[in-house]
């Protein structure tokens, strides 16, 4: 498996327990000074917590996934009580390249949780914890998309125990975060459009764009710009089916600039043509590319 392989290679003796490399990033700039006083601790309860729990049953091969948590509290009340909005990226190395590859960037801007300040955070999969579960549910997003890149349909497991935090959460009494589809981003549904049986194709391409393209395309941009071609004609072909779709404004909320910075001048005008139709939103930088073609 070209992962393995390439991570022996940078660390031939390392083997990690842990799977998440996180940074945590906390702004109170909303808060009054009490509650910026009983959350000085949470930054570091919250890297720890990501960086110390393990999210599979087999050992980690290799590098942590380095990912980011950006945190924004927006209230607070009753002393416990908090609102939050979260910026959630990751990244993965490319193969014989100095570059790593965003896999995700996501904004969810409906967090409300419980904390007490030195308050223990335990990770437990059969309940819900407002705080601790919509952690494990972004890093099992993390594990998945990056496992899908690596092998075809290598995330599933991961996926589904996101799904699962997605559905009890959306049973609690935090429901809001969980239960609603929300106009830009909705957490239940981009769990349930990753177990949909109609992006099945999409995420086999996704897996021959990473694998088959980004990661050799110094050595065969040939076949490397023929996967991304593959990609774009079938998402282009289904469009009708998937136009309100979060998983395809989540895949190219991460990966816009990256096709244009690494197939801008290899790929033909058609492709991106193409995408000024499926990806809408990024319609002015698809449209830079064609100026300059």
């Amino acid at each position: 498996m070209k992962k393995i392989i390439f991570l022996f290679l940078l660390l031939p003796a390392v083997i990690f327990s842990q799977e998440l490399a996180a940074t945590v990033v906390v702004s109170f700039e909303q808060l009054d000074n009490a509650s910026k006083e009983r959350l000085a601790n949470f930054q570091q309860d919250v890297e720890n917590y990501l960086n110390s729990a393990r999210y599979t049953d087999k050992v980690w091969e290799g590098e942590r996934i380095p990912c980011q948590f950006n945190i924004f509290f927006t209230g607070s009340s009753k002393e416990i009580n908090y609102s939050a909005q979260m910026v959630v990226s990751s990244q993965r190395p490319i193969y014989k390249s100095k570059s790593s590859s965003l896999m995700m960037r996501v904004q969810d801007k409906n967090w409300q949780f419980i904390y007490e300040r030195n308050q223990a955070l335990y990770f437990n999969q059969s309940s819900f914890d407002p705080l601790t579960s919509l952690l494990d549910f972004y890093a099992y997003l993390i594990l998945g998309f990056d496992a899908d890149s690596f092998e075809k349909y290598g995330g599933s497991p991961y996926f589904a125990k996101a799904y699962e935090i997605a559905v009890l959460g959306a049973s609690s009494r935090f429901s809001d975060g969980w239960s609603a589809i929300g106009a830009s981003f909705s957490k239940r549904g981009l769990v349930e459009d990753i177990a949909n049986a109609k992006y099945e194709k999409f995420r086999k391409n996704y897996f021959d764009y990473h694998y088959n393209g980004l990661d050799i395309i110094k050595e065969n941009n040939e076949l490397a710009v023929s996967n991304l071609v593959k990609l774009v004609d079938d998402i282009y072909e289904n469009y009708e089916k998937m136009t309100r779709s979060v998983l395809l404004r989540v895949f190219f909320e991460a990966k816009a600039g990256e096709i244009i910075d690494n197939f801008g001048k290899l790929a033909e005008k058609d492709v991106f043509e193409k995408l000024k139709i499926i990806d809408p939103a990024h319609i002015t930088k698809y449209n830079e590319v064609l100026d300059a073609k």
